[in-house]
């Protein structure tokens, strides 16, 4: 069907409900070595523009290349994570274009033997926008970066300059397939991919330095007069960040729709395009028609032989992986309890909070031997006192000052009821504080176990001097209670307010 097949009558018909968004992505990551991908050139971020620059990476006559191994090694870790298949045979390609920060005219990269083939990633949402499911990957393959571009963006007509030192930084380009519905579930790929890389330590993410960038394709599918039509392919870049990404394909599905009622320009009848993603206008705007593979011209690169990869290689690669997100969330929940809720939270912030996290909880529940009651706990003082924190420091949970024994313990005492939250937050808090351990700390605050004979007199005592409290408890008004509580923390700050509230009620025939 073309165009001129589709009236602008049915066109105008169309509704949400008639149009799938159709979305790939292509993610770049930097892997995490020292020296750049062909050369000896370091690939630390922040020198002097122009420093780390070598006649390999810019491409003097007559260097050759070296394989950076290092790198050839963390991308099939990679590829291992995301469940692809790895190639025993890959090889290198010359991609030709030109721009000014490529100073060679070509990329060296990997065209049609991958070093990492098919395979998916696993995504899901705890709060239930889409459906889990895997997300199919078509390839990722190695490649050198370009330079850096330094526009004068004044308006005061100033020179371009040019950045050479990320030149031929080692990058890992993962390409999905058309395979993602929503914008949501985009974000949501992105962000697993994130936790998996950091995870395995092959990179560390950081988009601000460009460690991790993202390109999104996208088009819709479109029921229209009994059949299904598509719109032209369009590239989104510059998503510097996640929710960017989420907003540019939310705000690109919605202008596709828009050009298509008006003009009715199909898949094949319009070239694919090359937009923006302009943050501050929350809009694209375009740049180029999209290059079809064969305007890059590849061709075997003469000056590199092809890597084979044996299968005790991979296995011994395979070994490195530890346990993967997947794999701790399915623990969490299984063996300490949590919900799909809770898991997200401490496995969102890494394998070190993972094992700390582990740690408290199996201190925590020493003495009654329930992990799944524990972990809940657990989970609840991590996710707030301990992130806090951590976010107010700015730091990890190496720096975090009380050891996981310590904190098990404090926990420990609160789920025995030896004090409630309040006085255990104000425990660690003088921990915090002062650098106290746990048994000093609740010294001096002088905390002390309270016996059931002090509490039953001091409940009857609460009783007998506020019937009008009682009055209201015995015609259902339940909140009333909060006053005698507040009584009884002020008479004893050692009691708990939960076996103040119960037994309070017992005595009273409410229990």
């Amino acid at each position: 069907m073309n165009a001129t097949a589709i009236s602008s009558e049915s066109r105008e018909k169309v509704t949400d409900a008639d149009v799938t968004v159709i979305i790939g992505l292509e993610v770049h990551v930097q892997l995490d070595t020292q020296s750049k991908l062909f050369c000896g050139c370091s690939t630390e971020y922040g020198a002097e523009p122009n420093t780390q620059t070598c006649p390999v990476c810019t491409g003097q006559p007559g260097t050759l290349p070296v394989i950076n191994e290092t790198a050839l090694r963390l991308a099939i870790k990679t590829g291992l994570a995301l469940n692809c298949e790895i190639a025993r045979s890959t090889k290198w390609d010359r991609k030709n274009y030109f721009y000014p920060d490529l100073p060679k005219g070509y990329q060296i990269s990997q065209f049609d033997q991958p070093i990492c083939g098919e395979g998916h990633l696993h995504i899901a949402d705890p709060k239930g926008a889409f459906e889990a499911r895997d997300i199919a990957i078509e390839r990722a393959h190695l490649e050198e970066d370009a330079g850096k571009s330094v526009h004068d963006e004044s308006g005061a007509g100033n020179d371009s300059k040019i950045d050479l030192n990320r030149t031929g930084t080692p990058l890992l380009e993962i390409v999905t397939k058309p395979d993602m519905r929503s914008a949501e579930e985009a974000k949501a790929f992105l962000t697993e991919l994130k936790l998996i890389l950091t995870y395995i330590e092959v990179s560390d993410c950081n988009m601000q330095e460009g460690s991790l960038r993202c390109d999104g394709n996208v088009n819709l599918h479109i029921a229209v007069d009994g059949e299904t039509v598509a719109t032209p392919i369009v590239e989104v870049k510059n998503l510097n960040s996640f929710r960017a990404a989420e907003r540019a394909i939310q705000y690109e599905s919605q202008r596709q729709l828009r050009k298509w009622k008006k003009e009715g320009l199909l898949i094949g009848e319009a070239p694919k395009q090359t937009r923006g993603w302009d943050d501050a206008n929350q809009k694209t705007t375009p740049q180029r028609e999209k290059e079809e593979s064969a305007d890059y011209r590849y061709f075997p690169d003469p000056d590199l032989i092809s890597v084979e990869t044996s299968e005790q290689e991979i296995e011994t690669i395979a070994a490195t992986l530890g346990e993967l997100p997947a794999d701790l969330r399915a623990q969490l929940h299984q063996v300490y309890g949590l919900d799909a809720y809770d898991t997200e939270v401490i496995v969102s912030q890494g394998r070190s909070v993972v094992d700390y996290f582990k740690a408290v909880a199996e201190r925590a529940s020493s003495d009654s031997g329930d992990l799944k009651k524990s972990g809940k706990l657990v989970s609840n003082w991590i996710g707030q006192e301990v992130l806090r924190y951590l976010n107010e420091k700015e730091c990890g949970i190496a720096d975090f000052p009380i050891s996981a024994d310590q904190f098990g313990g404090l926990l420990a005492k609160v789920a025995a009821g030896d004090f409630d939250t309040s006085r255990g937050k104000d425990v660690l808090a003088e921990m915090l504080e002062n650098g106290s351990r746990l048994d000093a700390a609740i010294e001096k605050l002088g905390i002390k176990a309270v016996d059931s004979s002090e509490i039953d007199a001091l409940c009857q005592q609460l009783i007998d001097g506020n019937a009008n409290v009682v009055a209201q408890l015995l015609e259902g008004k339940d909140k009333a209670i909060g006053a005698l509580i507040g009584k009884a923390r002020k008479l004893n700050p050692n009691v708990s307010p939960n076996v103040v509230r119960e037994k309070i009620m017992k005595m009273i025939g409410r229990a």
